[in-house]
């Protein structure tokens, strides 16, 4: 192969792990309502057992940052996917709570270590082209969300068990890990042959940039509306709407859609238009989709409203990602668990603020408030002069 041809293969095989990662997660996804009349739990129970993951997730952010700068987003990969997958079979596996409980942990913990490491390798790939192509990354992991939730429902009616279905998607996983990780990269070193003297005080203090907060808080915002799609879409049509149960799909189908469209386009709307001025749309759409689906609750506007959505949530996190990634004078790896931290925070916080809005109010009135968050990234957005220096 030449050198464009090579690059291209690289490209590719980190668009499988993306791939790979949403296809384990979705899978788990599929399954939650089995797994819940399995053990026959109450609505308060599985939402304590729904929290293992997130705990897995906080336990590995303390140290995947580093683990993986030391030892490089390549060697960790082969490790953490193994980890992942067989997490994985082990939920289903899961015969009492004990088990559960710590199978849902080390889900969280893999997932943290897969979701670092290959972002860094994102990064990597993205430097190397010398162009935007880190959406179109995230746009394979919508992708596969896609692809399990259809795995999961062809399973479901084969009638297999929940353990023989994440079995068989490991198996399918660890095929696609093993024709693409040889294509993986080393970290990139970044030059220091031309930084000014405050660059290099900064290198030796070994300090994190202040910027790297504000992205976090950027992402943070983006997170809050994403999450809260992730677990109120369906109920806003069910509650509030009123639609049939054949119908409530649809609110998560369609902001689902636009959001893995956006991520396949944003890369070119970043080069033609700059990653300031489609961050800040992006945010502007989520606080007209949100307000949309607060004012004009009936199915057409709604159904539109949370496309709106999609293509608002689709480039944020992709973004901010590469901007950290790119900007740093600390470790890809350290800058992006320092991002992602932060933005956790809002996918796990968006869900349980909008639970209580509506519990004092109602539910369309927490979508309101949460319709916020858009104008947030806006106005953060504009602030962080890295965004600047990108355009």
């Amino acid at each position: 192969m030449n050198g464009n041809q090579s690059l291209k293969r690289i490209r590719w095989a980190v668009f499988f792990l993306y791939f790979s990662q949403g296809l384990v997660f979705s899978s788990w996804a599929s399954r939650i309502p089995d797994i819940k009349a399995a053990f026959a739990m109450d609505d308060a129970t599985w939402g304590t057992m729904l929290f293992m993951i997130p705990i897995g997730q906080l336990c590995g952010m303390f140290f995947s940052g580093f683990v993986i700068a030391r030892w490089g987003s390549s060697l960790i990969l082969r490790i953490a996917y193994p980890a992942y997958m067989l997490a994985l079979i082990a939920i289903g596996f899961s015969t009492n709570l004990h088990t559960l409980i710590l199978s849902l942990i080390l889900f969280g913990v893999a997932g943290n270590f897969c979701n670092i490491g290959v972002n860094t390798q994102g990064v990597n790939v993205e430097n190397m082209y010398g162009k935007s192509i880190m959406s179109s990354f995230h746009g394979a992991w919508s992708l596969a969300g896609f692809v399990g939730s259809l795995i999961g429902l062809l399973m479901i009616n084969l009638k297999l068990t929940t353990y023989n279905h994440f079995l068989i998607v490991s198996v399918l996983v660890i095929i696609l890990i093993l024709i693409n990780v040889r294509y993986l990269q080393p970290d990139i070193k970044k030059s220091r042959s031309v930084e000014n003297e405050d660059e290099k005080l900064k290198r030796r203090k070994n300090k994190p940039e202040s910027f790297l907060y504000f992205l976090g808080l950027v992402a943070f915002c983006g997170m809050i509306a994403e999450g809260s799609m992730f677990d109120w879409s369906g109920v806003y049509f069910k509650d509030v709407l009123q639609v049939s149960s054949n119908l409530v799909p649809i609110g998560f189908a369609s902001f689902m859609i636009t959001m893995a469209t956006g991520r396949f386009v944003a890369d070119s709307a970043i080069r033609r238009w700059g990653r300031l001025r489609v961050v800040q749309v992006c945010g502007a759409l989520i606080f007209i989709g949100l307000f949309i689906s607060a004012v004009l609750p009936n199915i057409i506007a709604t159904t539109i409203a949370f496309m709106i959505i999609g293509l608002g949530t689709s480039s944020i996190v992709p973004s901010i990602y590469s901007v950290a990634g790119k900007h740093t004078n600390i470790s890809v790896s350290l800058a992006l668990t320092i991002v992602s931290s932060i933005s956790f925070f809002g996918f796990l916080l968006g869900p349980p603020i909008i639970g209580y809005i509506s519990q004092a109010t109602n539910l369309r009135y927490s979508f309101g408030i949460i319709a916020l968050s858009g104008i947030c990234i806006v106005l953060l957005s504009s602030k962080i002069k890295v965004f600047r220096n990108e355009d």
